[in-house]
């Protein structure tokens, strides 16, 4: 039947076909907008004529007439449309060339894709014809066979136009009309959906027979040399087959149309743009066909470069999502990874999202829509519950390489106790093109069938757009309640949560973070844009307080445009394929580019605000934005910095040195290696005997795919230590701080290491500086503490997650890379100790024995990798990390990664500034931002979170001009009528804070 379709009754579909005539015109460098292509000078060309160098843009002109012979064909049951093939190979939409199809007077009529390049066409016989085609010839990275082929994850030159080879890249198609049979099409559609319907069921079924034997008895209906005479019989015979309905008991797909397009990833942010362009414009045109499609479209960033680049285009989804057709879901500024951003800026995405969407189109989204990201943070459940959202919908979790997750319908429990209902869609993709394989691996992988009857199903092109075709609706018309089959329906990601929460009440309850165990080496791609996004959220932070301190305190202006505009500019690289580390050269070359323009932005409203806080003297002070202080100087405040009296002793030991200060004996080896940390109050040795500690390990990092992505177990195999010593000498600070600074060469890199202990500290500081020159390698640095831990804690968003050392299960061996932001912490009763970092995500923590069999744990950080693909010249060049041994508890651990990631600076002035708002006391609440209300009343906003999972009370003390405080939700709106909560002016409010929870105050200011 396959071999009939394709030589016979496809063919058939098109009973005239007439070529357009097509001119062309190429962009000279990046794209042009419609007005300024169309008025140039197009030079006429011919199918198979090559074109489109790499990133390049072609304009096309297609010209032509309607033969007015056609009249007699244009009947009942046809329609005219114009096909365009721009030289369209066998990768899917969105991984090779596409195009937007404009009419002469410049409006948008829909985009061109492989599978879905046909073209409306409104006219008449002898109507005259013009399109023009905004072509873009982009590289396809996927080998052709959607990452499955020979050819795939091939590193190659084209993910750069610097360092793309200059040649086309295709080949020209034909641009045709066609008069379309339709009730051929059909027969064709019916025919193609029943035999793979056929292949799903068993060889034994009498379903399958009665298929296969109407199928036989269309061919034998058919003339191969008239298909259009012999349809009418055909599509009769197959009637009775399609007219039984399924089984009562068969599975329910909730279907919702839907494009996943990555902001950026084997193409720039400039490319996305025209994708999410062509790809609005494909579903808008089929909404006007289809009444009944459905189309779900997150991350506010794409609808906002819609707005901005095509504003008509814009004007045509408002006004369907208006008629409740088109959704906006998630509520986030982009489909952001959820691992290594703050939790700060885990609230800006929705914030900034949801506020996009409410100021549009006036709708609030209602749940977390994250199909493709990385594993999901443990604080995800609250931040979603807290910007007015219930469930939260992926797809990623089938990707796990060790263990099924166990659930298709959940209850996720977030790390403070919060839950929102979850949904790990069985049909395991964000992109199906609804095929009965497809719906049947849906039955097939629902986990709670009996309970529960029903999943959701994404249909439409993703990952580089494309969204709906006619074919998929049409499919879903066949299959929405067909014997054999699971049953389909158009419906909404809200109806169907609500019914799932009818039906699954008791859903099971999944505690903690969605780990993947997949894709492990994207905690630690593409460093620079890692340091980058950390830096960003820092500065973030430091230039909100005290411009809302200089704003409250001098009348200064609050820049509300330019904190807008960098908060927009982080929250877009924390997208899951930027931050990641796995887009292009090209992609992370701007990352790198923004980051720098953030930074300077940044500093230049810090610089402002403290020059007005603290006026133009010449006293250096010292600026504290953490939430802790230090060195005299409280949170939020500038200040003079007390100076520890008593300078670090330095004692020289068999070649190498003992740094001593009044808690710390730090003993470096010859080689620079720290083989023993004494902690003098206890008199306990921290480094286990035979171990050294801040030792650089170099691993073979070649997994078998997913380059940049995967980080696979036999990087194991091969360990490098890195001891050998250039030179090693010892550095004096001003501060009365003394440092080891070691020099190696290993390969084609180099290494600085600077080993510091501060006056009066708990804390080693580790500064390493890498000229690195590598590729396929893994560099760790590693930290063996004599600490029996049978876990350990590592800092995520608004808290920290417990994970074991040990490998008793399949889980906990799947763990084998980790991520952390600013530390891990591991403790036995009474001692722990911190390892903190600037910059460094991966980490893996593992259980070792020292002298008579007593374990220790190793805590280490990936420091750098150098993978070939998306980009062969990852990670290469200068990189400069600071890390730290902290000897103390959590909340001692976290006030030193604050501290090492720059939130304390050094500024000249005449006066000092007191804090705008102050904790009172013990607490293990932290204030995590002040900043001005997003909606530029004035009000002042406060958002504190407790730290150690513990509940505790909390007195702030607020602003001066204080009149009136409440709590609010994320969004900054009153969790009740009556929101005020009780406090009298000039004493601290009190707060009762729970484990893990995260308190916004809105407080009005005089």
């Amino acid at each position: 039947m396959g071999r009939f379709r394709r030589d016979h009754l496809s063919t058939a579909i098109r009973r005239r076909s007439a070529e357009l005539g097509v001119s062309r015109w190429d962009a000279p460098g990046e794209p042009v907008p419609f007005d300024e292509a169309s008025a140039q000078d197009f030079a006429p060309t011919t199918p198979g004529v090559p074109w489109g160098l790499p990133w390049g843009t072609s304009w096309f002109r297609g010209t032509g007439a309607v033969p007015p012979a056609w009249h007699e064909d244009l009947t009942e049951g046809t329609r005219l449309e114009a096909s365009m093939d721009l030289g369209f190979g066998p990768a899917k939409p969105g991984f090779q060339c596409e195009g937007l199809v404009w009419l002469p007077d410049g409006r948008i009529v829909k985009g061109l894709e492989p599978r879905n390049h046909h073209v409306p066409v409104d006219a008449a016989p002898g109507d005259g014809l013009v399109f023009y085609v905004e072509a873009a010839s982009n590289p396809d990275f996927s080998g052709g066979d959607d990452f499955k082929g020979a050819a795939a994850f091939a590193p190659n030159p084209y993910g750069d136009r610097a360092t793309a080879p200059a040649h086309p890249l295709y080949r020209l198609g034909a641009f045709s009309i066609s008069v379309v049979d339709e009730a051929v099409e059909r027969l064709d559609l019916q025919v193609q959906v029943l035999a793979e319907l056929a292949a799903e069921l068993a060889p034994t079924s009498p379903r399958r027979a009665e298929i296969l034997h109407a199928l036989e008895n269309v061919i034998a209906r058919l003339d191969p040399d008239d298909i259009p005479a012999g349809t009418p019989a055909a599509l009769a015979a197959l009637q009775p087959v399609l007219d039984p309905p399924a089984a009562r008991s068969a599975h329910h797909l909730m279907a919702t149309g839907h494009a996943h397009i990555d902001s950026a990833w084997l193409w720039p942010t400039r490319e996305t743009v025209r994708k999410v362009a062509r790809t609005f414009s494909n579903v808008l045109d089929r909404m006007d066909t289809d009444p009944e499609l459905i189309f779900v479209a997150s991350s506010a960033q794409q609808y906002a470069w819609v707005k901005e680049r095509y504003p008509d285009l814009f004007e045509r989804v408002r006004t369907r999502v208006a008629e409740g057709r088109f959704i906006p879901v998630g509520g986030m500024w982009v489909e952001s990874d959820t691992n290594m951003p703050g939790g700060e800026a885990l609230i800006r995405q929705f914030l900034l999202g949801t506020e996009f969407f409410r100021r549009e189109f006036g709708v609030q989204t209602t749940g977390a829509w994250l199909p493709d990201s990385f594993g999901y943070s443990a604080a995800l459940p609250q931040i979603i519950r807290g910007v007015g959202g219930t469930w939260f919908f992926t797809q990623k979790l089938c990707w796990n390489d060790t263990d099924d997750f166990p659930h298709s319908i959940f209850s996720w429990e977030g790390n403070d106790g919060t839950r929102v209902l979850g949904h790990q869609t069985p049909v395991n993709t964000y992109s199906s093109d609804i095929t009965p394989r497809e719906l049947f691996r849906a039955e097939r992988n629902f986990r709670d069938h009996g309970p529960a009857s029903s999943s959701l199903l994404p249909f439409g092109f993703g990952d580089g757009g494309g969204g709906p075709t006619r074919e998929m609706l049409r499919r879903i018309e066949l299959l929405q309640d067909l014997d054999g089959s699971p049953t389909i329906e158009i419906t909404t990601p809200d109806r169907f949560f609500a019914r799932a929460r009818e039906e699954y009440a008791a859903a099971p309850v999944w505690m903690g973070e969605l780990y993947l165990e997949f894709h492990r080496g994207v905690l630690t791609s593409q460093a620079r844009t890692k340091q980058g996004n950390r830096r960003s959220e820092h500065l973030l932070r430091e230039a909100e307080l005290w411009a809302t301190t200089a704003s409250l305190r001098t009348g200064a202006p609050y820049p509300h445009d330019e904190l807008d505009a960098a908060w927009q500019t982080v929250l877009l690289h924390q997208f899951h394929d930027i931050l990641p580390g796995t887009a292009i050269a090209w992609v992370h070359r701007e990352a790198e580019q923004a980051y720098e323009q953030v930074a300077r932005a940044l500093e230049d409203i810090i610089a402002v605000a403290l020059r007005s806080l603290t006026g133009d003297g010449d006293t250096l002070l010292t600026a504290d934005s953490s939430p802790f202080g230090g060195h005299g100087v409280p949170s939020g405040a500038v200040g003079v910095a007390e100076p520890h009296p008593t300078a670090v002793t330095v004692d020289d030991v068999d070649g190498g040195h003992v740094l001593t200060n009044e808690h710390l004996a730090v003993t470096v080896d010859s080689r620079g290696l720290v083989v023993g940390v004494l902690e003098l109050g206890r008199g306990r040795e921290i480094v286990p005997a035979g171990t050294v500690a801040n030792l650089l390990q170099l691993h073979v990092d070649t997994p078998s795919q997913w380059d940049a992505w995967n980080l696979d177990p036999t990087y194991r195999a091969t360990t490098r230590d890195l001891t050998m010593c250039e030179g090693l000498r010892v550095e004096r600070g001003e501060d009365g701080s003394a440092s080891v600074v070691a020099e190696r060469v290993f390969s084609r890199s180099t290494v600085t290491q600077r080993i510091t202990l501060e006056p009066g500290a708990r804390t080693i500081r580790f500064d390493t500086t890498v000229d690195w020159h590598e590729h396929d390698k893994l560099l760790k640095l590693a930290f063996p503490l004599d600490v029996h831990a049978e876990r350990f804690a590592s800092e995520t968003a608004f808290g920290h997650v417990w994970r074991p050392t040990h490998t008793n299960t399949s889980w906990d061996e799947a763990r084998f890379e980790v991520c952390a932001h600013r530390w891990v912490h591991v403790e036995e009763p009474g001692f722990g100790v911190g390892i903190v970092n600037d910059s460094s995500y991966g980490h893996d923590v593992t259980r070792g024995t020292a002298g008579g069999g007593r374990p220790f744990t190793t805590v280490r950080q990936s420091l750098l990798r150098a993978p070939l693909f998306p980009d062969p010249a990852a990670d290469e060049g200068r990189y400069y990390f600071r890390s730290a041994l902290v000897v103390g508890g959590i909340l001692e651990t976290g006030a030193v990664g604050y501290h090492l990631n720059g939130l304390t600076r050094t500024v000249s002035g005449d006066h000092a500034c007191a804090p705008l708002v102050q904790s009172v006391g013990e607490t293990t609440a932290l204030v995590e931002a002040v900043k001005q209300a997003h909606d530029r009343s004035g009000d002042l906003i406060v958002r504190v979170a407790e730290r150690v999972g513990g509940r505790t009370r909390m007195r702030l003390r607020l602003p001066e001009h204080a009149v009136r405080v409440a709590q609010v939700d994320l969004l900054e709106r009153a969790l009740t009528p009556e929101d005020s909560l009780p406090w009298s002016p000039g004493e601290p409010v009190t707060l009762d804070v729970g484990p893990f929870e995260i308190v916004t105050l809105r407080i009005a200011v005089a």
